[in-house]
């Protein structure tokens, strides 16, 4: 399993307890906001805001929610203007991170994001020192006792997408952002229910961690996704499940 799935199967984990959901909702709701602002409120005509409409009836968001973030884009309802950011970084034992923002104050957030790094072995790099290890792409993971190969892949091609990987358990599905949608909905009209699907930031290679930069690492993930202003966290760190899970015990 990827490191990257790894990191995503431990945060569906969380969000399924209830624990972030509060959090979850505050960050969907800005990207709902933000897609409709910057590419209009069609979600047909706006790819950005139909994967941010998607990531948020997934998690069970109530339509009317969804509806006043799109209106607060388009400017039909009162609304927080935010920024969109992106901090570069290291972590303990050198991985590279990648980390979306979307903020109503950047000096607070600078300040709260350097506060974290600072706390957990980890520190700011310079613009595009890190971006290049990462694409941005749609992921999507299917368990393999849930799907059949062939009909899956044929499927996920014949609607766009890039790339079909076996990753141990599941099959791993690669598209630009733009195919993420119709992708995403060729899985669901087999009647398959995907373990994960989001747009993000994909890592190039994985560096493995282990022992205690490993332990930092999930740690410092952990904090960062838990703040309100980071939408997205993406590292290169290739730390097991069992690693994971213990440090966050």
């Amino acid at each position: 399993m990827s490191g990257h799935n790894r990191w995503t199967k431990i945060k569906r984990k969380k969000e399924a307890m209830g624990a972030s959901k509060g959090a979850l909702f505050t960050k969907l709701i800005r990207e709902v906001t933000v897609a409709a602002r910057n590419g209009g409120g069609d979600p047909d005509h706006n790819a950005r805001l139909r994967s941010a409409v998607l990531a948020a009836r997934e998690a069970n968001m109530p339509a009317d929610n969804i509806t006043r973030a799109i209106k607060k884009g388009t400017g039909e309802l009162e609304g927080v203007n935010y920024d969109e950011l992106t901090y570069e970084g290291y972590g303990p034992g050198g991985v590279a991170f990648v980390l979306e923002i979307l903020t109503d104050n950047k000096n607070r957030t600078a300040g709260e994001i350097r506060h974290l790094l600072e706390k957990h072995g980890g520190n700011l790099a310079a613009p595009n020192a890190v971006a290049w290890m990462f694409h941005k792409k749609g992921y999507i993971v299917v368990e393999k006792s849930k799907a059949d190969e062939d009909k899956l892949m044929n499927a996920v091609l014949d609607a766009g997408a890039d790339d079909f990987q076996d990753d141990e358990d599941n099959w791993e599905v690669f598209t630009t952002p733009d195919a993420f949608a119709a992708v995403n909905d060729a899985v669901k009209q087999l009647g398959i229910e995907p373990v994960t699907a989001k747009v993000s930031m994909i890592p190039q290679n994985y560096v493995k961690l282990e022992g205690k930069p490993a332990q930092q690492m999930v740690r410092l993930m952990d904090a960062l996704d838990d703040h309100d202003d980071v939408q997205n966290v993406s590292s290169n760190a290739d730390i097991s499940e069992k690693e994971i899970e213990a440090s966050l015990a």
